[in-house]
């Protein structure tokens, strides 16, 4: 993973790191350790680019998930050198926050379900699913929200998961990516 990270950046100047997977997989995990380990990294966290009245509908395309925003704001512009800002997602307002400059960095890690999708074609040049079956990711996924407090874990098995199952057969993410990190441990 590493190796192919450090392949990616001695052939451009900035480079952009998806990491995807399952809701409850592991890719925030692996985002922090990543940059941890790869000098002059960034994060960006997909959850910082989501419609929250969409969060919790059904969608076999994560429609809650605004690529749109995410090319338009960050990675076009960070792929173009070009300086840019950006508006994270206030999640106790439901509004876009302010908007904040583009980091300067060299490696972009964006971490989020529905990533690898044909709308961000061409602008992940490393993509790494965080494998793990999606019965386990949802089960890590609820149990997480369950310690944060969140009573109201039904909506792993009503919408979350069946939106991965139906983005997962229609789009194949796992078959999408350049490597996958084991994270069924």
């Amino acid at each position: 993973m590493l190796e192919a990270i450090r392949s990616a950046t001695s052939r451009s100047p900035r480079i952009v790191v998806g990491v995807s997977g399952y809701g409850g997989a592991g890719k925030s995990t692996l985002a922090r350790r990543l940059l941890d380990e790869v000098p002059g990294s960034v994060r960006i966290r997909g959850d910082d680019f989501l419609h929250p009245e969409l969060t919790r509908e059904r969608s076999a395309d994560w429609a809650a998930f605004d690529r749109t925003r995410l090319r338009a704001e960050v990675l076009e512009p960070f792929r173009a050198g070009r300086p840019g800002t950006f508006r994270r997602l206030d999640w106790a307002t439901g509004t876009l926050g302010p908007a904040e400059p583009l980091p300067a960095a060299s490696v972009l890690v964006v971490d989020a379900v529905g990533l690898f999708h044909h709308e961000l074609d061409g602008l992940l040049d490393v993509r790494i699913w965080v494998d793990v079956d999606l019965d386990t990711a949802t089960e890590r996924g609820r149990a997480r929200d369950l310690r944060r407090g969140d009573a109201d874990v039904t909506v792993w098995d009503d919408v979350w998961a069946p939106n991965e199952r139906d983005f997962a057969a229609r789009h194949r993410p796992r078959e999408r990516a350049d490597l996958r990190y084991d994270a069924s441990a």
